[in-house]
């Protein structure tokens, strides 16, 4: 599941307006933060983003379908990021759109995390 340099490089000049961009292999391949919090996975030079119920039905609309795998076997999936169409790699304003709704669930999903542990405290 490895990330190309190039690839690599080549999401990493895409994401960098968003600011406070940092990256960082993991799963075999590489997450991207936002501030902090993961909202992009890139596998086998697939780009995936973070996905709620906000921009979920962007994806769907294309037809895209959520990060899956095979471990042991069996298929699984990770829900919460879905493939990004490669159109929208296409166009540096539609993707920056895309990306920042993927940054917009990575930071709501933080928050709700949050509102959560402050009520059992």
């Amino acid at each position: 599941m490895a990330v190309s340099p190039e690839y690599r490089a080549y999401i990493e000049d895409l994401v960098a307006p968003l600011g406070h961009i940092t990256s960082r292999r993991m799963f075999g391949g590489l997450g991207i933060f936002y501030r902090g919090l993961m909202f992009a996975l890139i596998l086998r030079d697939v780009l995936h983003f973070k996905v709620d119920d906000v921009n979920r039905p962007d994806y769907e609309a294309e037809g895209m379908e959520a990060f899956s795998y095979e471990r042991k076997g069996k298929r699984a999936s990770l829900g919460s990021y879905w493939t990004v169409p490669v159109d929208v790699l296409d166009n540096e304003d539609e993707f920056l759109t895309w990306a920042r709704g993927a940054a917009d669930a990575a930071l709501r999903v933080d928050a709700a995390k949050n509102k959560k542990a402050s009520k059992r405290t």
